[in-house]
């Protein structure tokens, strides 16, 4: 039987108690595991004591998750976020770095909302802190519902844009997402193309131009009872081949 990639999955510190922890939503070690059909790993947020040489090299993939905090405007000269806003600098300062270093390595990448929005950052583009406010776009936020299963429901159609990697994946020229986030691409980081736009025009998916292995993000959260969804699915199966390539290479060195 061959073996499974091993697939990093970034964490958020989070208080509980009187304890921060280092923590990861269940939904995504799940969609690493049966989608992606990898072993799941948690990478602690612990900035410069990771090793970020080290762990890459124990690494066939590298799984940015989404999360209720913010990328800390300064990383991308953004104005101050406004009062209570969720940050999380322990992760800015681990994800950032390991996620350069992680696409130059060749590691395969598959950002999910925040680690979307951490793609863009890490190569020097901005984010709109608050997409619902500006003229012509849509409310991205979740549905005012406490039952998880509506605020994931599919929300708005994005459209493919052609010569890229979705298209290469064969995903329908549109389908429908999921949508929960307030903020989005304002400005793309050079070196990225955009693979998908929502109906206004907003950026929904990115790759990285010129990678040497599979390095995509996407604003929507395709973990979401991955199983079900065709087009959620293929995104996994597609990063997790890319990890098994990089795991068969390094199994021969």
């Amino acid at each position: 039987m061959a073996f499974k990639p091993l697939i990093g999955v970034t964490a958020c510190v989070k208080q509980i108690g009187l304890h921060p922890y280092h923590i990861s939503g269940d939904k995504y070690v799940l969609a690493v595991s049966v989608g992606a059909q990898g072993l799941p790993v948690v990478i602690p947020s612990l900035g410069n004591l990771t090793e970020i040489e080290d762990l890459l090299g124990q690494l066939d993939g590298l799984l940015l998750t989404g999360s209720p905090s913010n990328v800390e405007p300064f990383h991308y000269q953004g104005p101050a976020s406004a009062p209570g806003t969720d940050h999380d600098p322990a992760r800015d300062a681990t994800t950032l770095p390991l996620l350069r270093a992680a696409i130059a390595a060749g590691v395969p990448v598959l950002g999910i909302c925040r680690g979307f929005q951490e793609m863009n950052v890490a190569f020097g583009g901005s984010l709109h802190q608050k997409v619902h406010e500006l003229p012509g776009m849509l409310d991205h936020r979740e549905a005012d519902s406490p039952d998880v299963a509506v605020q994931y429901a599919p929300a708005h159609a994005v459209s493919v844009i052609a010569g890229g990697v979705f298209e290469a994946l064969e995903l329908p020229d549109e389908f429908q997402v999921n949508s929960i986030h307030s903020q989005g691409i304002d400005r793309l980081a050079p070196g990225l193309r955009a693979e998908a736009v929502a109906p206004e025009g907003l950026i929904e998916a990115i790759s990285v131009e010129h990678s040497p292995s599979f390095a995509l993000g996407v604003q929507w959260h395709p973990e979401w009872q991955v199983l079900d969804n065709p087009n959620y699915l293929r995104i996994f199966q597609a990063f997790g081949a890319a990890c098994r390539q990089r795991a068969a290479k390094r199994s021969q060195r």
